[in-house]
């Protein structure tokens, strides 16, 4: 497994950071930006995340763990897809980091996926991430 593979997409939103932390951990607005998924967690560090929907006509049931919590700077979360078609066990999970940074502008916003298992995967994913991120910027931003 190339678990050296990271996805990334970064963007600057006109908002401050609280802001776009409020929406990134509304599971409304967060689900929205994630392809219209159903998000399920308390955002306790080492509790569960879930998330339900359907992608390209199939159901879906993925799950992870909250790593880390850090209002308005950094959250971090475990996530595995059954739909990955690989195995449930820990090396088959990616990390999905966001990360803010206050700018004279606005917030950097900065989405990362490790643990990709191929460059096509981790291209994949960061052009998912990309329309995440401007998801969020738009509902941030309006």
């Amino acid at each position: 497994m190339a678990d050296n593979l990271t996805a990334r997409a970064n963007a600057l939103v006109g908002a401050e950071p609280a802001v776009i932390w409020a929406t990134i951990t509304d599971p409304e607005q967060l689900g929205q930006a994630f392809f219209g998924s159903k998000i399920d967690t308390d955002w306790r560090v080492g509790g569960p995340i879930t998330y339900r929907g359907e992608w390209q006509g199939k159901r879906f049931e993925d799950k992870g763990e909250i790593v880390s919590f850090e209002p308005d700077k950094l959250l971090r979360f475990t996530h595995f897809s059954p739909l990955s078609g690989q195995p449930d066990v820990p090396e088959n999970y990616h990390t999905v980091t966001f990360e803010l940074t206050p700018r004279d502008d606005g917030t950097e916003l900065v989405i990362t996926q490790t643990n990709a298992a191929s460059q096509e995967e981790r291209e994949h994913s960061e052009a998912n991430w990309a329309k995440v991120l401007d998801s969020i910027k738009q509902a941030a931003e309006h």
